[in-house]
């Protein structure tokens, strides 16, 4: 959820019950209100009434009146001296309902004699008047709620703006353009200190990364002409007819190390250059080409085995990876299907424009998954010649590329689908 949604839906959470409460407290107040005055004019009544009656002549000793907003009948009960107030439901007959009225009793004396006075009100118009007090606040407070709603949303997307602008610049970063990077200048502190500390982040990330890219390069030409010398001496010292075969055979076995340690160290530059973004695609070379080239290239190592190749593949499958990339990636994947396979097995290639599957049969078991891309892992320590890079490049090809490495083991066979 975005920040600024997520804001919002806050402080809509923490509106509402107060809008709400708002409208109920404000109806209550109404209707309270009105009680009271409703209640004043009943008692304004009763005193006219009590004067009209003190004053007027009346022939007959007992008399009665009767209407729903005024009744007056004699009666035993003794005279109060407080009247009482109540809220009633009368019976309306033309409508056949019943209305809400106010209510005022008192035992008054009237000639010496016992009265029931019966004042009532009606509640229906007053009602009606705070139904439409309501209604039209609650108009009023849901305009204003949007009202502030909006303004809230605009004034934080305003504000936010430079936020945005700046966390845009960190997703499209890469490593090799660090130090093109500028955060802008803005009008809030808080901003302003995080674009500093960017920009301090990203320059001290860009000295490290070509140091270490540096180094990297460095150590490998170093280290690359050395073993260069040292094995162009076993090379020589191999020459030699003088030396027994003991000798001849410490030298070679010295000489197999040295390569294993050169093509080590080739692979350790190779996983610090992809790690470190340093093919960059500028063009989308051909798998399938690329595929049977490599099939061509390990031609003899495949009828050695007497292994058999089915394959099912488009006649062209551009890929957005560098080409040295690719030809890794095919020689990695085909060379291990090929090397670690049984003699008279079987290998499946299947290749569309987004997908890159290689199966192969072999007596091996199936990887684990916690040690299946691990670096120096070796699978069958029976391949000396192996350093255990091989997944591990092609894992970390996929994950700098935004590959989908994947496998699976069934029936006997191993399988590495790439997919885009």
């Amino acid at each position: 959820m975005k920040l600024l949604t997520k804001t919002t839906l806050y402080f809509l959470l923490i509106m509402l019950p107060v809008f709400t409460a708002g409208a109920f407290y404000l109806y209550a107040k109404f209707n309270t209100e009105i009680k009271y005055e409703t209640d004043e004019e009943l008692v304004n009544d009763k005193l006219q009434w009590m004067r009209y009656l003190d004053t007027a002549s009346v022939n007959n000793p007992v008399f009665s009146i009767k209407t729903p907003e005024f009744n007056l009948h004699p009666t035993t009960n003794p005279v109060q001296s407080k009247h009482n107030l109540k809220g009633v439901n009368i019976y309306q007959e033309p409508e056949n309902t019943y209305a809400p009225f106010r209510q005022l009793t008192q035992v008054i004396r009237v000639n010496n004699k016992n009265y029931e006075l019966v004042l009532r009100k009606s509640l229906i118009e007053k009602d009606d008047l705070v139904n439409n007090i309501i209604h039209v606040m609650l108009v009023a407070f849901g305009g204003l709620l949007l009202f502030v709603l909006l303004s809230n949303w605009l004034i934080s997307k305003s504000v936010w703006k430079p936020f945005y602008r700046s966390l845009d610049k960190i997703q499209q970063l890469q490593l090799n353009k660090l130090e093109n990077i500028l955060f802008e200048h803005t009008a809030t502190l808080e901003f302003n200190r995080l674009n500093t500390a960017l920009s301090a982040m990203t320059t001290r990330i860009h000295r490290d990364y070509t140091s270490m890219k540096e180094l990297t390069e460095d150590a490998a030409h170093e280290m690359q002409t050395p073993l260069a010398i040292a094995q162009s001496k076993l090379e020589l010292l191999l020459q030699d007819d003088t030396l027994s075969e003991t000798q001849q055979n410490s030298i070679l076995a010295g000489y197999d190390e040295l390569q294993r340690l050169s093509r080590l160290n080739h692979n350790l530059l190779l996983l610090a250059k992809i790690e470190n973004q340093q093919y960059p695609v500028t063009e989308q070379p051909d798998l399938c080409a690329v595929v049977e080239k490599y099939l061509l290239l390990f031609e003899e190592l495949i009828k050695e085995k007497e292994l058999h190749i089915h394959k099912e593949m488009t006649t062209t499958a551009p890929w957005p990876l560098h080409p040295a990339l690719t030809d890794i990636l095919v020689s990695n994947l085909l060379g291990n299907a090929i090397k670690y396979n049984y003699p008279q097995g079987n290998i499946s290639i299947r290749l569309t424009p987004d997908t890159f599957t290689i199966s192969n049969t072999s007596h091996l078991p199936e990887i684990p998954a916690n040690v299946l891309f691990q670096r120096f892992k070796k699978h069958n320590n029976g391949y000396t010649n192996s350093n255990g890079l091989g997944l591990a490049i092609v894992k970390k090809m996929a994950d700098s590329y935004h590959f989908h490495l994947t496998y699976y083991y069934t029936n006997g066979q191993h399988t590495f689908k790439i997919t885009l």
